[in-house]
C-alpha cells in the first residue's frame, strides 16, 4: 500500500505517514489504531512492540 493510499484511508496527510515511518512523529492512539485496522493487525505488530514487550517481562 502506498503512503498516499494509507493517508487517505486514515484521514491524514502523506507527510504524517512519512514522518511516522521515519520515527519523526509519534501517532495518536486513535491514529495508531486506525492504521492497525487498515492492515488488520494489532497496534503492537504495526509499531514493532511485540518483541519489546517480551523483553520487558
Amino acid at each position: 500500500m502506498t503512503q498516499k493510499k494509507l493517508a487517505q484511508n486514515v484521514g491524514v496527510t502523506v507527510l504524517t505517514i512519512h514522518s511516522i515511518e521515519k520515527n519523526k512523529k509519534i501517532p495518536s492512539v486513535k491514529l495508531a489504531m486506525e492504521i492497525a485496522e487498515v492492515f488488520n493487525v494489532s497496534v503492537h505488530q504495526i509499531f514493532g512492540l511485540e518483541n519489546q514487550n517480551q523483553n520487558n517481562d
